[in-house]
């Protein structure tokens, strides 16, 4: 497999690097890796239904007092634990070099169990002058432990094949209100401001529509802000640990292309839900260019 031809989006229940293997080098535009953040523990996700009742027989409040039954579907997991995970990573970055055309970015996501030792790596195989940016994904939500500061950020390591022909489309990243709208004037607080490398953004809701019941979801809003600023119209867009496909809606929403791949089938059932309907969406197997 050369390039992706005329789909306008291909998912490979296959194992990523070897999907990437059989590319060609220099011909897509943005790589985005969510891989698992070595936790240690098994992920897993229940998938919830919740619908209002009579009050005070349901088992859970809402908004006003409103009571709700929760129904559960079912779960999804998967493991997140490697003996030695720069091991695992090492041939992932790897391809993505490979594979990025000179204007190409790579975008890698971690949480803080691994992102400095991964910076380390990505400066050996990019180069230190490749490195962007390390922007922070802050948001609040989940448990709070009283023995240190609760953990609210992941990662995401930003570089480019070559800093002199990298994309960024500053003009197609959707803007953000200033939060002192009073100091920059009425008409730089009516466009708003391009965002810094810090992005405050929720995380996927739960009991929310965008929810798929996968674990560790990433919320559309923050692939749709990597894909509009760090890849061309109808650019290629690969993501090859793609768990719920969000790189691929960012990219079908932006006009973009995308390449998908999970080695997990259930990974691949959450996708082709996701798509379901898509015209020019390709599903392919284990074996590399099998439908």
């Amino acid at each position: 497999m050369s390039n992706l031809g005329k789909p306008r989006g291909l998912v490979y229940c296959a194992d990523g690097v070897e999907v990437a293997e059989s590319l060609s080098s220099e011909s897509v535009d943005l790589v985005y890796l969510d891989p698992p953040f070595n936790t240690g523990r098994r992920q897993e996700r229940e998938t919830l239904r919740t619908t209002r009742t009579t009050e005070g027989s349901g088992d859970r409040k809402g908004f006003g007092g409103k009571a709700y039954k929760t129904e559960r579907l079912g779960s999804r997991s998967f493991g997140d634990t490697f003996s030695n995970y720069l091991n695992f990573l090492e041939p992932f970055l790897v391809q993505s070099q490979r594979l990025l055309k000179p204007s190409g970015s790579l975008y890698l996501h971690l949480d803080y169990r691994e992102a400095h030792y991964a910076k380390v790596l990505l400066d050996q195989i990019f180069g230190r002058e490749c490195f962007l940016n390390e922007i922070i994904w802050a948001y609040d939500f989940g448990g709070r432990p009283k023995n240190r500061w609760p953990a609210k950020h992941d990662t995401i390591f930003f570089y480019g094949k070559d800093p002199a022909q990298n994309i960024f489309n500053t003009d197609e990243v959707e803007r953000i209100p200033y939060m002192a709208p009073g100091l920059v004037g009425p008409e730089k607080a009516a466009r708003g401001k391009l965002p810094t490398d810090t992005w405050w953004h929720t995380i996927v809701s739960p009991t929310g529509k965008e929810k798929l019941g996968y674990p560790t979801q990433k919320p559309l809003g923050v692939l749709k802000r990597i894909v509009s600023a760090s890849s061309p119209p109808g650019g290629l867009v690969v993501d090859l640990v793609a768990g719920s496909g969000t790189t691929g809606e960012a990219a079908l929403s932006l006009g973009r292309r995308f390449l998908l791949v999970d080695r997990s089938e259930e990974a691949v059932s959450v996708m082709r839900t996701r798509f379901l309907g898509e015209p020019g969406i390709e599903f392919r197997g284990a074996q590399i260019g099998s439908d």
